[in-house]
């Protein structure tokens, strides 16, 4: 059963989603509740055991890169001296990705997968290291408002 939830934001905009997500918590929920920024040591997210989920809400700006923050938590991850079992009896996961396709250059066509390249660099690599997935990849647009963002 899951005694925490921990939801670790990079950038801004993650910042403000993580904290509707922390306000919409139930009150009679008794998991607890944490907001951690993607920055804040990544290496200590490996002491969380299975009772814990990690929600990482991850924006994509432009070009396809992560924020500052959430590229310090996706450099951890991506490290090729990890091993492929780095996540096997650790906590489970689930990753959210915001981007924006008003970055860029061919708007009419595009769409929340085009800009949301660091969540799914991280989803993927997550996996490869042997995590379990709690819920699948969300990804949203802030150019369609976030929509995607609500079921979250």
């Amino acid at each position: 059963m899951t005694q925490k939830v921990l939801i670790v934001h990079g950038g801004e905009l993650a910042n403000d989603v993580a904290q509707q997500v922390v306000a919409r918590k139930p009150s009679d929920l008794s998991t607890s509740v944490v907001l951690r920024n993607a920055s804040e040591r990544p290496k200590q997210l490996m002491e969380e055991g299975r009772d814990t989920v990690i929600c990482f809400i991850i924006q994509t700006i432009e070009n396809g890169a992560p924020t500052e923050e959430g590229g310090t938590c996706l450099r951890f991850f991506k490290r090729k001296t990890h091993p492929e079992d780095l996540l096997k009896n650790k906590f489970s996961y689930s990753v959210l990705g915001l981007g924006d396709s008003n970055l860029l250059l061919d708007r009419q066509t595009t769409s929340a997968a085009d800009c949301n390249q660091s969540a799914q660099e991280l989803d993927s690599r997550l996996q490869a290291l042997g995590g379990t997935c709690f819920h699948e990849l969300g990804i949203s647009d802030e150019r369609t408002g976030l929509v995607e963002v609500e079921p979250w």
